[in-house]
């Protein structure tokens, strides 16, 4: 009695330590989620906007990223740079600033058509609708507009055909354009930094995304968290992360970004880290990521 005693503890002992290992990043059992089956044919496209208003959180390298990464799983996917910045472009290895035609046209020019500025990327599936200082007249020009939060819905709407996924990378803050990026969105994923400000942030960009979905959008919904530029190091990302998974549990996915010097080397490349470094584990996280997206929105 006293051996079996003995081998139950062990037992028990042993399997502790298996779910102890099991834990992400996120404080939870990692879930298994399978590998995205090939798909028979393409469209019509999940709108996906990127958006956290707090600059600095991994947003547009998020957006590079993820699209990349669906494009590697054979999803044909279209990213749309809806920031004056044009981060998004200049990450691409797009010299925006000498672009005859850009997301601005398509917004206050009826006459520009779509094809006219969509581009290829060196990535195989992955276009662009590139972005440049130009953009930040558009909200001025818009206020007049009948329909004004429907303009990006309407310029996009005759190639989702063509795409499984549309990425929107949203400006750091909800004025006009990020409202017309979350009025044709299906869905919102928030890449956020474990530290405080980005936590108290999520209360107001998750109340836009509520008004948006009761007045202009009602399919929208928030497909989930991403946690970027994460630190296990240092306790304040883990408490803020521990209280980011208490408030909205299910919807931080289990894969988190660690932070590395290998996405600043990508900016200056011009190309994601899934070509520029692929076997790094940046790389492997947004291909996880991407995994976890395909999962939850069954495409």
């Amino acid at each position: 009695m006293f051996v079996r005693q003995t081998e139950s503890a062990a037992l028990f002992e042993d399997t502790a330590v298996v779910v102890e290992e099991e834990l992400g990043p996120t404080g939870r059992p990692t879930r298994e989620v399978p590998e995205p089956a090939p798909l028979p044919s393409h469209g019509p496209a999940k709108i996906i906007a990127m958006c956290n208003q707090k600059g600095g959180v991994g947003k547009t390298t998020s957006t590079i990223n993820l699209g990349a990464s669906l494009a590697e799983f054979g999803r044909r996917v279209l990213l749309v740079d809806l920031d004056p910045q044009g981060a998004l472009s200049a990450g691409l290895g797009v010299a925006h600033h000498d672009l005859e035609l850009t997301v601005h046209n398509l917004l206050v020019e009826p006459r520009v058509a779509i094809d006219d500025v969509l581009m290829r990327t060196r990535v195989e599936g992955l276009d662009l609708l590139p972005s440049n200082i130009d953009l930040s007249a558009a909200e001025i020009q818009l206020v007049t507009e009948v329909g004004r939060e429907q303009t990006l819905g309407r310029v996009l709407h005759p190639v989702l055909d063509r795409y499984d996924y549309v990425l929107i990378d949203c400006q750091p803050s909800l004025g006009l354009l990020t409202v017309n990026a979350l009025a044709c969105a299906d869905s919102v994923i928030i890449p956020m930094e474990c530290e405080y400000f980005s936590l108290r942030g999520l209360a107001l960009l998750n109340d836009t995304v509520e008004k948006v979905h009761d007045r202009l959008n009602p399919r929208l919904e928030l497909a989930g968290i991403v946690v970027t530029m994460f630190d296990s190091r240092t306790l304040h990302a883990r408490e803020v992360m521990a209280r980011v998974v208490e408030v909205f549990g299910d919807l931080v996915y289990d894969t988190v970004i660690n932070r590395t010097v290998r996405f600043p080397e990508t900016s200056v490349a011009g190309e994601p880290i899934t070509t520029w470094a692929p076997k790094s584990t940046g790389a492997e996280a947004y291909r996880a990521l991407a995994r976890e997206v395909i999962h939850r929105s069954g495409r």
